[in-house]
């Protein structure tokens, strides 16, 4: 039914018409899309052998007047660019830039990668037809239509949502499902919803839409309650956020004084993603991997079919596989776009809550076009979800009251936060020489501030919004806030002013300084340590600076040796203490009996031990007087 209302009504008069938000008559059209359709005259018809009731009806006009309504919009974009069709489409001037923006309406805040998307789709079809396209229904065909039922155009009659008085977390869907083909056989069903812990318990609920998924059915809840009204100049404190590369997002707190000084709260912190990244990046390299093989199997299929004049039963099997394996793998990299959107967003807004910020301003790089720093690096920074991080940002801070404003990214991580002088850029603070990207160093011989590029990019963002909140727009259809463009008067005061390091207490020198002992305690634990359990390693403190690990041989007798004790082997051969092994301190030449009584040396021959409890070397022995 929604398919046979957009082959119908897809051209450009009567999508001007319903955009138009009048009937023939000049009377204004209802606000609802299933409303506004009837007032038409547009209506919807089930297929032959299929019976439904008005409220069926109603679901497939909704669906099918919130497409016909979007698809002005386009029309608008298309027309604008045909009318001002540039010289080179691959690159306009800044006056061809001027025309397209002021042919479309609301292009002034268009996004600059719109307009150059629309372009790209206008020279293919040029290349293809050798001619421009007369609107954007001759350049696009009818829409695919997605399978859902929009239960908002229904009422009471066809469906009903409750909440369980039992348990708060848990809501009740009622529906009118047909049982057979006439509308007497109709029957009520129960459907139990589990809601998530996001949705206020004082919510107004209303029916949700439900859509197809993988065999599954979602139903995608709406839900109203009441949040803190944002406002778009007044703050005080506020969170600065910039983007990156590796490091997804960087932000900071700084607060506005009364005198108009704006100081930084803090070093700033980063949110990153590295190993989600690497996810993200391996499967996008998988993904293009299956198209090239997919494209390859096509063609080898046509040119198989053209040859033999019949199908390749086994290219379609492998194709399948291939278009079935895509197709998981576009599903993982969206899921993981959607999750990551998701953290980046919270993050962000929990960094405002914790700071008392009001209002959080966001780096606008919308426009930003990657190319020319290598096919790796360009597909990164094409492919990272700003605009999903941003959208669920909004979403989030409105609950808290909290503004999202998007302010230009003209020299953020160019210029000084201290003093707007033009950076120097290095790989690292110790290697100042080296030029790279992650470094900055302010020349400026009175300045001298250096960091991260991002924690200073962060700092200039939060200053210039702070600075120029009084040019905040809101847009009339989105309700989106933003500062449109940089003004040189407001630039000089979005600086970020730096206090004096004082110390909190005098550390002058009073007196003479206390000598230090030249034999200080040995480093070992004072409190004794447990006792070991039997056939197992030292407990759970060591004794002294004994190892826990591997269990060592017993001690010497005596590790205070006197110098008269002892007596030297005379032997000029090198050195080998193998009586080490018996314990520390011990080696032919320097002993000493357990008794205490010195020893003097023997001659070669069998180990011996003393009667007080001596010790045997083996090559060279000894024994008491």
């Amino acid at each position: 039914m929604v398919g046979s209302i957009l082959t119908e009504h897809w051209n450009a008069a009567d999508v001007a018409r319903l955009a138009s938000g009048v009937d023939m008559t000049g009377r204004p059209l209802p606000s609802n899309a299933w409303m506004a359709l009837r007032r038409l005259g547009w209506n919807a018809a089930p297929p032959e052998g299929i019976k439904v009731n008005d409220r069926v009806v109603r679901m497939a006009q909704e669906q099918a007047g919130r497409t016909l309504r979007s698809a002005h919009w386009c029309a608008d974009v298309v027309a604008g660019i045909v009318t001002t069709w540039p010289n080179n489409p691959d690159r306009r001037n800044p006056q061809e830039w001027d025309a397209v923006r002021g042919a479309i309406e609301g292009g002034r805040d268009l996004p600059g990668s719109v307009i150059k998307g629309r372009t790209r789709q206008i020279l293919a079809f040029l290349t293809a037809e050798d001619r421009l396209p007369a609107d954007v229904f001759e350049l696009e065909g009818v829409p695919r239509v997605a399978r859902m039922l929009l239960l908002a155009a229904c009422d009471g009659q066809q469906a009903t949502i409750t909440r369980d008085e039992t348990n708060p977390r848990s809501v009740l869907l009622r529906l009118q499902l047909p049982a057979r083909t006439s509308y007497r056989d109709w029957s009520w069903v129960a459907v139990p919803l589990a809601i998530p812990a996001t949705v206020p318990a004082e919510g107004a609920l209303h029916l949700p839409t439900l859509r197809m998924g993988g065999g599954r059915v979602y139903a995608d809840l709406a839900f109203t309650h009441g949040v803190p009204k944002t406002a778009r100049a007044g703050h005080m404190v506020a969170l600065g956020v910039d983007w990156g590369l590796n490091t997804l997002l960087s932000a900071g707190a700084v607060r506005r004084g009364g005198e108009g000084r704006i100081r930084a709260l803090g070093a700033g912190a980063q949110f990153r993603a590295a190993g989600v990244l690497a996810k993200q990046h391996r499967l996008r390299r998988l993904s293009e991997k299956l198209h090239t093989k997919t494209a390859q199997y096509e063609r080898l299929k046509d040119g198989r079919e053209r040859l033999q004049r019949t199908p390749d039963a086994v290219l379609e099997a492998r194709n399948a596989v291939l278009a079935e394996e895509l197709r998981r793998v576009n599903a993982r990299r969206s899921h993981l776009n959607d999750a990551l959107a998701v953290s980046a967003a919270r993050w962000a807004v929990d960094q405002a809550i914790a700071s008392g910020a009001t209002v959080i301003y966001v780096e606008d790089l919308r426009s930003m076009e990657a190319k020319g720093m290598g096919r790796s690096l360009n597909a990164r920074l094409s492919q990272q979800a700003r605009g999903a991080i941003v959208h669920h940002m909004r979403h989030l801070a409105a609950e808290a009251g909290i503004a999202v404003v998007t302010v230009p990214a003209a020299n953020t991580s160019k210029h000084c936060p201290n003093c707007l002088t033009p950076l120097r850029h290095c790989t690292a603070p110790d290697r100042a020489g080296v030029s790279g990207w992650k470094w900055a160093v302010c020349p400026h011989p009175e300045c001298g501030w250096q960091g991260d590029r991002d924690h200073g990019a962060w700092q200039r963002i939060a200053a210039r919004g702070l600075a120029r909140q009084s040019t905040t727009r809101t847009g009339i259809k989105t309700r989106d806030m933003a500062i449109p463009a940089v003004v040189d008067r407001l630039e000089a005061t979005a600086v970020i002013t730096t206090e004096p390091k004082t110390s909190p207490e005098d550390r002058s020198k009073t007196g003479p300084t206390r000598g230090k002992t030249p034999r200080p305690a040995p480093r070992r634990r004072r409190a004794p340590s447990p006792a070991r359990p039997p056939h197992s390693r030292a407990g759970q403190r060591p004794e002294g600076n004994a190892p826990t690990g591997r269990t060592r041989l017993p001690r010497a007798a005596d590790r205070n040796q006197a110098d008269n004790d002892t007596i030297s082997t005379g032997t000029r051969r090198r050195h080998t203490p193998r009586g080490a092994a018996l314990g520390a301190g011990f080696h032919p030449g320097r002993s000493v009996c357990r008794g205490g009584r010195p020893s003097i040396r023997s001659t070669r021959g069998p180990p011996v031990r003393c009667g007080d409890g001596g010790w045997s070397s083996g090559a060279r022995t000894s024994r008491c007087r």
